[in-house]
């Protein structure tokens, strides 16, 4: 309550911004479809509040994409009426498919371009729901809808852009600098051991994963928003790497005696200053003298491996330093550098799409059974909302937000719409009438808190409210509305109820299952892209793990551990690869038999029985290794070996402490 009390009341600047936009291009998109005798002028309104975005790139990017879903669920609503229009529950079962195949594609897809599979699910239901007492007129429906959404997207996308208008891009600076400031601060904390480093490491990563998911909306601002786009996937990449190679650091540290710990104390008190410092300088200068250091013939070779990867840790924190500079210059990078890949759920995907399919059904089977008139309108609602929050973990709490809205608008609608408006006339009437309502709902959707809320409560008072030329007003229609909303969206929210993955152990194994997949994979992965593709999924995957751990027992808690060390494994294998590359040694069928043997040892996974499956291989390269020119990379490559035995003798010890042995 407080929060809506401010958002209504005290509103700040932004917002007040915001709502006036929102207000502005939904009444510019309703003048022209009146104008222009559209024959739902409503859907023109409502498409400018959907697509409305605090940003303009955000407005561009979602109309376009609501755009390309619509054209989509034209067509298919034409082709499943043309086939199924003298069978209705033949037509009602293939739109269901289609609402569950769209919300899996949405859910699989992890990307702002999966508002097309939303648009491209619920807009059939939109064609060709009210068209089935009247086939024929599906082609004139399409027609009218396409114009409509049209409508409303070049109206919302006008009224952002000349009014105010908020960039992306020129906010990407301020969150890559927050991010790199956060990386070298989840390095530091690494290198220290500091208890808080699993906080910082989730900082960092929910950060990495925050600024890249900007790029898409940045890329439609202009040539300044498209560089700093390329720009970012850079320092997404070397934000990455500074985090694996810290992480390796600590690893190679902790393999160190007390002695040789000691003895490099002075090193890692210095990297840990630089680090924090932030200064190229500085980290340009300690660098050459770690390597001279990691030469020095009286160090061991475990020491000499552990100044070596605090030499890379420096050029990767430098190489981070380039990457925000690019971003904040609107400098693309030479080489564009892969995006991050998140993780993809199939089983997720198949369990969402299968809610929304039989959340529709249920309402479909309701309407053959009682030939209710107004179960269309309740249908509809179904497909909006399931397409909507299907593919959302807490689609349940989203749509009991949603169904809040529409117990607000539901009284604000009868008010105006059946009250006020029979007694004034003229669009200026309609716009004082509607737009006061609107503007409050807009300051609301600019609180992510009530945003949901505010959004639903906008759209259906537009919906009860159905502005026409010849307004038609009668209360029973209103109420016979009323009632199908609500039945429509206490369906939806009954399905995200019932259907729900609420296991989070089950949830672990199935990440467990697909990181040993992807390391299985790494093996033999060109190493072009490699550390996005593999440190995209694996940063969406321990956040998710993140994210359930408070609602693991104890004893299955062990599953965050299981994907630091996937993630550990998985870095030091990229790591060796990449060395080896670098390195450029004739060892070509040494390399392959140990890459393969750690591809079979992977498929078959950690277990107390096989904590010692690495070492006969490991020797075996390493004895290659010795017998190759001395170089810096090459010592990072042994390094890399022999951190991949304790990696996987570590994982393989934890398995059997927790789930016994195999």
């Amino acid at each position: 309550m407080r929060t809506t009390l401010q958002a209504l009341l005290a509103p700040d600047l932004p917002a007040l911004q915001f709502a006036i936009k929102t207000v502005l291009g939904g009444g510019m998109a309703l003048w022209l479809a009146l104008r222009w005798g559209l024959e739902q002028p409503a859907w023109a309104l409502m498409t400018s509040i959907i697509v409305a975005q605090p940003m303009s790139g955000m407005v561009l990017q979602k109309g376009l994409a609501r755009l390309l879903g619509t054209l989509v669920g034209t067509i298919m609503s034409v082709l499943f009426m043309g086939l199924f229009a003298q069978t209705p529950w033949l037509f009602l079962l293939a739109l269901a498919l289609w609402l569950g195949l769209c919300t899996a594609s949405s859910t699989l897809l992890r990307s702002a371009w999966s508002y097309s599979f939303v648009l491209a699910g619920y807009t059939v239901a939109i064609i060709a729901l009210p068209a089935l007492s009247h086939p024929l007129g599906v082609f004139d429906q399409a027609v009218a809808r396409c114009t409509e959404i049209s409508l409303g997207i070049i109206c919302a996308t006008a009224s952002s852009a000349l009014l105010w208008p908020m960039r992306v891009e020129r906010q990407l600076a301020d969150q890559a600098r927050a991010a790199w400031h956060s990386g070298l601060h989840a390095a530091r904390a690494t290198l220290a051991g500091d208890a808080l480093a699993r906080k910082g490491l989730l900082e960092i990563l929910g950060r990495i994963v925050a600024v890249d998911s900007q790029r898409e909306h940045a890329w439609f601002e202009g040539r300044l928003g498209r560089q700093r786009a390329r720009a970012i996937s850079g320092l997404s990449q070397k934000l990455l790497m500074l985090l694996r190679i810290s992480r390796s650091v600590r690893r190679q540290w902790q393999q160190l005696d007390a002695p040789e710990a000691g003895q490099l104390q002075p090193w890692m008190d210095q990297v840990q200053a630089a680090l924090t410092a932030a200064d190229a300088a500085t980290l340009q200068a300690l660098r050459p003298q770690l390597l001279d250091a990691s030469h020095d013939p009286q160090v061991s070779s475990a020491q000499s491996y552990c100044l070596a990867r605090f030499a890379l840790l420096l050029d990767t924190a430098l190489a981070a330093g380039v990457a925000l500079q690019a971003v904040e210059q609107g400098r693309a990078p030479v080489e564009q550098p892969a995006s991050l890949t998140p993780h993809r759920d199939l089983s997720l995907a198949l369990v969402f799409g299968a809610r929304s399919a039989l959340a529709f059904l249920t309402v479909a089977t309701f309407w053959l059974a009682t030939a209710w008139p107004a179960a269309s309108g309740a249908m509809l609602l179904t497909c909006v909302v399931c397409s909507l929050f299907a593919s959302r973990e807490n689609g349940a709490q989203i749509g009991m937000s949603f169904m809040r809205g529409i117990f607000l608008a539901i009284p604000v609608a009868f008010v105006v719409g059946e009250i006020l408006l029979p007694q004034w006339s003229g669009f200026p009437m309609l716009c004082m009438a509607m737009g006061v309502p609107l503007f409050l709902g807009a300051l609301g959707m600019a609180k992510p808190q009530i945003g949901a809320t505010a959004t639903s409560f906008c759209l259906h008072f537009v919906v009860l409210i159905s502005p026409l030329n010849r307004m038609q007003f009668d209360v029973a229609t209103f109420f016979n509305s009323a009632q199908a909303m609500v039945i429509g969206v206490g369906a939806a929210v009954l399905a995200f109820h019932l259907l729900i993955l609420r296991n989070p152990v089950w949830h672990g194994r199935r990440l467990l299952a697909a990181t040993l997949h992807d390391l299985v994979r790494l093996t033999r992965r060109n190493l072009r892209g490699a550390e996005s593709w593999f440190g995209g999924r694996m940063a969406d995957r321990l956040l998710q793990l993140a994210r359930h751990y408070p609602e693991l027992p104890q004893q299955a808690r062990s599953r965050w551990d299981d994907g630091l060390l996937a993630l550990d494994i998985g870095d030091e294998l990229l790591h060796l690869r990449l060395s080896l590359a670098v390195a450029q040694v004739p060892l070509g069928a040494q390399q392959r038999a140990y890459l393969e043997h750690l591809e079979k040892v992977l498929q078959q996974g950690p277990a107390g029985s096989r904590s010692e499956a690495l070492v006969e291989p490991s020797t075996a390269l390493l004895q290659a290794l010795q017998q190759q020119p001395p170089s810096d990379a090459l010592k990072l490559a042994q390094g890399a070996v022999v951190q991949l035995q304790n990696s996987w003798r570590t994982w393989c010890r934890q398995q059997e402490e927790h789930h016994g042995a195999a």
